[in-house]
């Protein structure tokens, strides 16, 4: 295009260099001359247009590359952002997906644990109401036994040291009732505990026992040996309106004894708390005295539901504890850890919540050592020592009262 134009200019100059030479008196050379310096002006016009073109379109281009070069940089630091915040995202949902899986970890053991707690209540009240079915309360040689030792006063108490571990230092003792016959033998525990249910003799015998738990500690207390005595009570005495209220009025008078008398109840009998025993066990609590569960099956325990009760030990046998503890998918107590607990956090996260675990029925030297390798903070079983009988001298110095034994009898 650009060729053809400069043509057009020569051509210009040459028509007007031909025109000043037959139109005018100009000479030749002067006619050349003209038409040469107006092809030259245009020529240099032309040049002067197209490179101001140029550099105009030049200029935009320019422009248009920095505004490009400015759009790339900000969808850059879009996607930036928007990638930060898929990370964020991203985070925020593998917490919360995490959260929800370990919710519902704790949810479903709760859940199989109240499926188990369910089935032995299930399997307990069939058996009980089958046995109430098959033996009804006669007049039996078991039960005239138990009438005529309670109404003598002939209960004994036998005691079992729990040690705290590894000193195998005595920290408490359990109490074990036994009744005599008159000739000296005792009655199974067996026999007499089923004969008193089956005759609601229950709450005579809780209180005898309880009498001798408190005159044992206050004899202990007197000789600076500060151990604790666990006494056995029955969810029957908890919820009976007639022998309980003698029962906590005993309990008053001696609170004193509130950090050495611990009540302790069956584990099964405390997950089917009425509310009349949950009530009565408050009672007691709110008089300082402690509880213990014992037969407990599964480590798998709510602690911050049990210290709430009032509940600060917990026995579970020896041999079925450390299956559980050395299993890492076994049952875990439930605490306000999102975690599962390794086997040796266990007796630390008990104490955490001021309970105290105890591996109970240890025969061997062997269940100590594995016990030991979990750090429970104490034992109970027969390698230690088995249920003696208090000595004789003692037996009578802590025998209840006549007007007690009487007081006692005539409620039946």
């Amino acid at each position: 295009m650009t060729f053809f134009l400069i043509l057009l200019y020569l051509a210009a100059g040459a028509g007007t260099g031909y025109g000043l030479f037959t139109l005018t008196t100009a000479g030749l050379p002067l006619s050349i001359a003209g038409g040469a310096g107006l092809a030259a002006v245009l020529i240099q016009i032309h040049v002067l247009i197209r490179t101001s073109l140029t550099a105009k379109a030049a200029k935009q281009v320019e422009q248009r590359v920095e505004g490009f070069e400015r759009e790339i940089t900000d969808t850059a630091r879009r996607m930036n952002v928007v990638e930060a915040r898929t990370d964020a995202i991203e985070e925020t949902v593998k917490i919360e997906l995490g959260e929800r899986r370990d919710a519902l970890v704790n949810e479903m053991r709760q859940l199989e644990g109240l499926i188990d707690k369910l089935t032995r209540s299930f399997e307990t009240r069939l058996t009980d109401s089958t046995v109430a079915a098959r033996v009804q309360p006669v007049e039996d040689a078991a039960l005239r036994d138990v009438r005529d030792a309670l109404k003598d006063g002939r209960v004994d108490l036998h005691l079992q040291p729990i040690v705290s571990l590894p000193q195998r230092r005595v920290t408490f003792y359990e109490g074990f009732t036994r009744l005599r016959r008159p000739d000296g033998s005792h009655i199974t525990p067996a026999d007499f505990l089923d004969a008193a249910r089956r005759a609601n003799l229950m709450g005579i015998i809780d209180n005898f026992m309880l009498f001798r738990c408190v005159q044992i500690v206050r004899r202990l207390a007197e000789r600076d040996r500060r151990v604790g005595v666990f006494c056995n009570i029955s969810s029957i005495s908890l919820e009976d309106p007639t022998f309980f209220p003698m029962f906590l009025s005993f309990m008053t008078e001696n609170r004193d004894l509130s950090g050495s008398v611990i009540f302790e109840i069956r584990a099964d009998r405390f997950e089917q708390r009425s509310p009349t025993m949950r009530a009565n066990m408050d009672k007691l609590t709110a008089l300082g005295f402690r509880f213990s569960i014992d037969h407990v099956a599964g480590i798998d325990l709510d602690l911050p539901r049990l210290q709430a009760a009032g509940v600060r030990f917990v026995k579970v046998n020896g041999s079925q504890l450390i299956d559980q503890l050395r299993d890492p998918h076994g049952p875990r107590p439930l605490t306000a850890l999102n975690r599962k607990l390794t086997g040796n956090e266990v007796g630390a996260a008990f104490s955490r919540y001021g309970i105290m675990l105890i591996a109970e029925k240890i025969e061997d030297e062997a269940s100590v050592v594995e016990i030991l390798e979990y750090e429970i903070p104490f034992g109970q079983g027969h390698v230690f020592s088995a249920p003696r009988p208090i000595k004789s001298s003692l037996m009578e110095d802590t025998a209840p009262p006549r007007e007690l034994i009487e007081r006692l009898s005539n409620y039946h």
